[in-house]
């Protein structure tokens, strides 16, 4: 039998080797910014030091349609987005995107539509200098913006056919370029996510980007939190329950606000999270009836609503049982739902670290300009978050 001796510095090597993997393994978190035709800026480099990928959002998926496609119209070019982040940031190009359903439908319709896409999806790929796409289809099986023209039966096929899309984007991509898809974040628009289809759309993904904001929206009645803490955990424990891994999930922020007109009476409670709202679309059409809203840091506040917007950020308060920061103003009946830097840093012990997930990604970067603040408050988390858990 050897000696100890002899088998004490072997030991030691694979111990330090091991935990020189783990460390590494330990320290991959990834951090997602969506870069936006709509706000195009971007802070300094030497404050993107976090961010491991860009996803310029957004190219129209129906372009893919066509065959022999030669142009690939972007607001920017890949090389314009890269330049802005540090050198060891991959960039994504993101197609599709809320109301742009159309163009996928007539993909995921048969093989030879979805070989089609994918080539096309490939080509540009290769063309732009992109290191892969992201898949934003809100949302296969329905529910999307045209939910009230066509009927969501009329999309049930596509729950079949959107890890096919995937499937066949993996294998013209290959495997070396980045396939991640945004994902819905209220149970009610994941149709196409089950245990039966999240187990395929995994195989062909490197993550999901779940949209953990607009978890409150026109359609519904009472209010609550758009990106709040408790909603946030019930959709993240919804894809993991569907068997999706916790290391391939991102957790969403929201760098904007939204606005909700309500009732008045049941509202002036001891609590208004949960009141009933007025009536925020149309119950035929769906279209929008104006009693709601929302915008960016980065944009002008709109007239209408600027001194309630101001009472909002001078006298709103956090809710420690749902997680989330509000504030209902009495004097208008409206609802003002946002995170704040704090709230921002809070959803990295109560969600990053309980759910043990993979990432964060934001919507977006440039919607938090001027002063990047809330994008401040993600880096720190994030730089928190990776200590906390570097030191267990």
């Amino acid at each position: 039998m050897a000696s100890t001796r002899f088998l004490l510095p072997y030991f030691l090597f694979f111990f330090s080797l091991t935990m020189a993997v783990n460390l590494t393994a330990k320290r991959q978190l990834r951090c997602i910014m969506y870069f936006t035709g709509q706000h195009p800026v971007a802070p300094p480099i030497d404050q993107l030091q976090h961010v491991t990928h860009v996803a310029a959002a957004f190219m129209r998926p129906g372009i893919f349609n066509q065959p022999g496609r030669t142009d690939w119209p972007m607001f920017s070019t890949v090389n314009d987005v890269r330049a802005k982040f540090p050198e060891h940031t991959k960039v994504q190009v993101a197609i599709g995107g809320w109301g742009d359903t159309e163009g996928f439908s007539a993909a995921a319709l048969n093989d030879t539509t979805r070989k089609t896409f994918a080539e096309n999806v490939a080509r540009m790929v290769t063309e732009t200098g992109a290191d892969g796409i992201d898949v934003d289809w809100e949302y296969p099986g329905g529910n999307g913006e045209d939910y009230k023209q066509v009927p969501n039966s009329a999309k049930a096929w596509e729950i079949n056919a959107y890890p096919l899309l995937l499937a066949e984007l993996r294998a013209a991509l290959g495997p070396s370029k980045l396939i991640s898809a945004a994902v819905p974040g209220l149970t009610r628009d994941m149709l196409a996510f089950t245990r039966e289809t999240v187990p395929q759309i995994m195989r062909h993904l490197d993550f999901l980007n779940v949209m953990t904001y607009d978890l409150m929206n026109r359609r519904d009645t009472v209010t609550k939190h758009h990106t709040g803490v408790e909603l946030s955990l019930e959709a993240i424990d919804a894809y993991i329950a569907a068997g999706a891994a916790p290391e391939k999930l991102n957790l969403g922020f929201a760098f904007y606000t939204k606005y909700f007109k309500t009732e008045h009476d049941t509202c002036a409670g001891p609590s208004p999270v949960g009141c009933p709202t007025l009536l925020l679309e149309d119950p035929v059409t769906g279209a929008d009836l104006g009693r709601s809203g929302g915008f960016s840091w980065h944009d002008t506040v709109p007239e209408e609503v600027a001194e309630s917007f101001g009472r909002a950020r001078g006298h709103g308060v956090y809710d420690d049982q749902q997680g989330g920061f509000y504030y209902w103003d009495a004097k208008e009946d409206l609802w003002w739902t946002f995170d704040t830097p704090g709230a921002i840093k809070r959803k990295f012990p109560l969600i990053m670290a309980k759910r043990r997930l993979g990432g964060v990604f934001a919507w977006g970067l440039g919607e938090d300009a001027p002063l990047f603040d809330h994008f401040t408050a993600l880096s720190e988390g994030l730089s928190g978050h990776l200590k906390a858990r570097d030191e267990l």
